[in-house]
């Protein structure tokens, strides 16, 4: 297991890599920069670490960083490059939140120099750590399933239309992952009843697509969950009084099930 005061990464035997880019509340200094601490913490996938604690017990490798996504979004194309051309999403170093409201103080925003040194302070670390776990299972197993862990809230204008489907799969439009991979996650969500979609607004960021290599045994997977599912999501718009809601186990447990047969299927499916 690699500890550091930002990233932590466990090792495990089963040919299942866990990414968790997104749970990160720190916020590297830069707290006085930002319009406020609370708003440069809005947009965390709140508990998803939690959520996901049982993927120990399936012999998973797990990263995560503890870096906030509004230093750097480790999920983002480093060259800038919008993910969603001709949608609205944000960037490498966002300087503003999903709802569209300014991220820093007039005048604090990242210059370029700046967004390169974080890359590098961040980003890249990330992502060789992710590299050398694909790596190091690749040695021992044929086929190794990236799963990408993702929540946002149900609602959100700005991002999309309505309110979002509870399961979001992203196989970059089934260039990620074998066909057959993402039909055995299909039918495990549509067995619940619970709203899903399949490469609907949410098809994979940057982890997905860079490391989603089907033809060299590397399948990913992207999984956003619309918050309702998992949290006691506001009716009201957010707000430090109501932002995040505590994480409660009970209300969690029908769609943690869920995710554990998800995975547990992804497993089986690699090893079989």
């Amino acid at each position: 297991m690699i500890d550091t005061p930002w990233l932590t990464v466990t090792h495990g035997a089963a040919p299942l890599l866990v990414s968790i880019p997104h749970t990160g509340t720190e916020l590297a200094g830069l707290e006085g920069r930002f319009s406020s601490p609370w708003l440069a913490r809005c947009d965390t996938d709140w508990w998803i670490e939690k959520l996901y604690d049982f993927v120990s017990g399936l012999g998973a490798s797990v990263v995560r960083t503890a870096i906030s996504r509004s230093v750097i979004d480790v999920n983002r194309d480093p060259s800038g490059a919008s993910l969603y051309p001709g949608q609205v999403t944000t960037g490498l170093c966002p300087t503003e939140t999903f709802g569209g409201v300014r991220l820093y103080r007039e005048g604090e925003e990242p210059d370029p120099a700046e967004i390169e040194q974080r890359r590098k302070t961040w980003f890249d670390p990330y992502h060789a750590a992710l590299q050398a776990e694909i790596d190091r299972l690749r040695t021992v197993h044929e086929r190794v399933v990236l799963y990408d862990c993702h929540s946002i809230r149900s609602e959100l204008p700005r991002l999309f239309e309505g309110t979002l489907p509870v399961f979001n799969l992203g196989t970059n439009d089934g260039r990620s992952a074998d066909p057959a991979l993402q039909e055995k996650v299909r039918g495990i969500l549509a067995a619940t009843g619970v709203s899903h979609v399949i490469n609907g607004r949410f098809k994979g960021g940057w982890i997905t697509r860079h490391y989603g290599r089907p033809e060299s045994g590397v399948h990913a997977l992207q999984m956003e969950l619309a918050c309702r599912g998992y949290m006691h999501e506001p009716a009201d718009a957010v707000s430090p009084e109501n932002w995040p809601s505590e994480y409660d186990a009970a209300f969690a447990a029908p769609i943690r099930e869920t995710l554990e047969d998800v995975l547990r299927g992804a497993v089986a499916w690699a090893r079989n």
